[in-house]
């Protein structure tokens, strides 16, 4: 049914496929979803034929297309993946295929296929690159050239970017929307919808990703959940501002019910193509799953993980300073305190913010990355060598982008702050944007970090963003230019540099907490600050939901002061310990006026920690899905699933006195195992007793099919709100 010039092209990887039939003018998807086999002739024909919609009433003449780029000449009414001008002119662009290359390795696992287009309207030259990991994750990537031969109409007039959007189809199955929402030491707020008609549009105007970005937009089947029902995902891999759309026209999408994309939000004037330009936008990576948001997680985790810049040694435990000493920087406190870290077994220090000119508080010296020698009259360097006789790695707090106008730095250089000529607006935080995309500030910053990670041989650096960009706007003789995309490509090439010249060197993204956590600031970074809320209530849900997308080794997870700073709620010792075991584990308070049984839980904690990391920084993240949402079990389970380490919590009380039998995700319902309840961070508070297998598991492991705790499920304890308890599980004939 398919002509030489309508190529049909599957690629397969990990139980999901994406086929495109590569037709004139412009190709269209076929399917995007499960893996449908080996193509035989009679399946791409079949695919082939029912790829055309029905002719409706009071439409086009001919039946609406979805197509690889759509477009209204194709009868398309929902939003387009492309869009821009030339002064006004050539608002209605019309590519047409001339060319493709599809590349399938040898075993057949994944692939690429790259579609070439012209415009003769636009004059854009568009590239549509599809490739599929062996994590069956499909990575979008859109480029747009500038070629004025393309169209004598318009000839040499620069060519303005609306929007290059990757999209892709869905079936009618997929009847409700999942995002994220939330602010500062909220983050990743999940909401749900019904998936109806319109556009379900969300777009980050910050400069960033924000304290609430979409994050994560999944479109699946009624009631979906961590392990069950059919997903389709996207992702946007850029750290500026972005938009994600999920939309449902009544005429449906060709042969499918809806649409689901994201792209770059682009500021009028942003992007301005001359003769020869290129614009690449950010990567738009699309995941599908048929059993859960678990899955999704899982196929971002393994592409992760399978990087070659992946952290591969043990992640150190952390002491950072902030909670502990604040502005307080003196030698002989943080003498003691790095003392008191190296007893219960810390790795890593790293001095927070308050350690170079001027910076008695946060309102000043923000630009000026020079040692304070009146807080430090002999540098860093006595501090350095405290923390190397400890055996410990030493690391900075920074944050580059932002500038003081109480500063040396704004002083010298006032037109280096990012804002319009007629003056800047209010400041957030005290501070203000150091424009970076201008040579001469990136060339400052680049020396100044280069020197003193060079001097003082610093391993990991902290680096903060912490507001957000409004009016974000670089002046030049040519006048006030949209200046986010350049920022955000001024970032990454920074990173990289850095990276570049030192290549031992950690960096962790932190943004006021989590308002920069995307998976292209995790092409050039090591770590993510989650958010800056240490309270274990609160942080436990976050770091759930950050789990998503991020693997646990990559999320930073501090244990705080019982009264938390950001919220003032106290909370037992054992419920922080346990709430921050489970990631990336690190030390936010101070350790000098603990007590010594405070100080001995904590380094059965660290203890601990060193005992599981393997584990928890390898395996699968997986949820149960529960119906009393004052509670949850998460656990991580080793991909053989010999082993797992799980967390019970509660967080409120609620209606329901028992949990009834609960399902333990991700174990081998065929195997045996043993079970553990670990209280060496002590014991959590419960309402009433315990079932009688847990009272047994307490003080020797009990052995369980894995069909009772996989099919069936065991009664766990009814805690008290605030509480959580340790289940370590294994194979009993490993």
């Amino acid at each position: 049914m398919t002509s030489r010039a309508d190529t049909v092209v599957a690629l397969r990887a990990a139980g999901a496929a994406f086929i495109v039939q590569i037709s004139d003018p412009i190709p269209r998807v076929l399917h995007w979803g499960a893996d449908l086999g080996a193509l035989d002739p009679a399946a791409v024909s079949a695919l082939a034929l029912t790829a055309g919609p029905a002719q409706l009433n009071n439409s086009p003449d001919i039946p609406r297309a979805f197509s690889a780029l759509p477009t209204e000449y194709e009868g398309w009414s929902g939003t387009a993946a492309l869009s821009g001008h030339a002064s006004g002119r050539a608002t209605t662009p019309r590519p047409r295929l001339v060319g493709h290359d599809v590349e399938i390795p040898s075993d057949g696992v994944g692939g690429r296929i790259v579609l070439r287009f012209d415009d003769t309207i636009s004059g854009i030259r568009t590239e549509l690159a599809y490739h599929l990991d062996p994590h069956g994750v499909l990575a979008v990537d859109t480029s747009l050239t500038r070629d004025a031969a393309l169209s004598p109409r318009i000839g040499r007039t620069p060519y303005t970017v609306g929007a290059a959007l990757s999209l892709l189809p869905l079936p009618e199955r997929a009847t409700e929307i999942l995002d994220f929402t939330g602010k500062w030491c909220r983050e990743r707020s999940p909401q749900r919808s019904p998936f109806g008609f319109g556009t379900h549009r969300r777009a980050a105007h910050r400069g960033k990703p924000g304290h609430d970005s979409p994050f994560l937009l999944a479109a699946g089947t009624a009631g979906f959940g961590f392990r069950h029902g059919e997903i389709w995902a996207v992702h946007l891999a850029w750290s500026g501002e972005q938009q994600y759309l999920a939309e449902r026209l009544p005429e449906g999408a060709g042969v499918f019910s809806s649409v689901i994309g994201a792209g770059e939000e682009l500021h009028p004037g942003e992007i301005i193509l001359e003769d020869g330009d290129r614009y690449d936008a950010p990567t738009a990576l699309f995941l599908w799953s048929d059993s859960g948001l678990d899955a999704i997680s899982d196929r971002l985790h393994r592409r992760l993980r399978a990087r070659a810049t992946h952290p591969r040694s043990p992640r150190p435990l952390v002491l950072n300073t902030w909670e502990a000493v604040y502005f307080d920087h003196d030698l002989e406190r943080l003498t003691a305190l790095i003392e008191r870290a190296a007893e219960v077994g810390v790795e890593r220090i790293v001095l927070d913010d308050g350690w170079f000119r001027g910076r008695r508080e946060a309102d000043a010296g923000l630009g000026d990355w020079f040692v304070d020698d009146e807080v430090w009259p002999d540098g860093l360097g006595p501090l350095v060598d405290v923390v190397r006789a400890q055996g410990m790695q030493f690391g900075l707090w920074f944050e580059p982008e932002m500038i003081n106008l109480d500063s040396d730095l704004a002083r010298a250089h006032p037109d280096w702050v990012l804002g319009p000529a007629e003056g800047l607006g209010p400041e957030s935080r005290s501070q203000h944007v150091l424009d970076i995309a201008r040579p001469e500030a990136y060339d400052y910053l680049l020396a100044r970090l280069d020197a003193l990670v060079r001097e003082h041989s610093i391993d990991y650096l902290k680096w903060d963003h912490n507001r957000d960009l409004l009016e974000a706007v670089s002046r030049g003789g040519d006048g006030d230019r949209p200046s986010v995309h350049r920022q955000t490509a001024a970032l990454y090439r920074l990173l990289d540099e850095l990276r570049s010249r030192h290549p031992g060197l950690e960096i962790e993204t932190c943004s006021g907490g989590g308002g920069r956590i995307d998976l292209g600031i995790l092409d050039r970074t090591d770590r993510v600050w989650a958010s800056d809320c240490n309270d274990p209530v609160e942080r436990v849900q976050i770091e759930r939901w950050t789990r998503s997308l991020v693997p646990p080794e990559l999320i930073g997870s501090h244990l705080g002061s019982a009264r938390s700073h950001t919220t003032a709620r106290t909370t037992d010792l054992s419920f922080r310990l346990a709430t921050s075991l489970t990631a990336h584990a690190g030390i936010e308070q101070d350790l000098t006026v603990v007590d010594d049984g405070e100080l001995a839980a904590i380094a059965r904690w660290t203890a601990m920690y060193r005992e599981f990391r393997d584990l928890l920084h390898s395996g699968r993240v997986v949820n149960a899905d529960l119906a009393d949402p004052a509670t949850s079990l998460s656990g991580i389970v080793a991909r053989d699933a010999t082993e797992a380490l799980f967390t019970w919590s509660r967080f409120t009380t609620s209606a329901s006195g028992q949990s009834g039998r609960v399902r333990f995700p991700g174990l081998d319902a065929a195997a045996p195992y043993t079970v553990r309840i670990r209280e060496d961070l002590g014991a959590s508070s419960r309402h009433g007793g315990d079932p009688e297998w847990v009272t047994a598991a307490v003080t020797a492991p009990v052995e369980m099919p894995g069909s009772v705790l996989v099919t069936a499920g065991v009664p766990l304890p009814t805690l008290n709100p605030q509480q959580a308890m340790l289940i370590e599980i294994r194979r009993a004939d490993g």
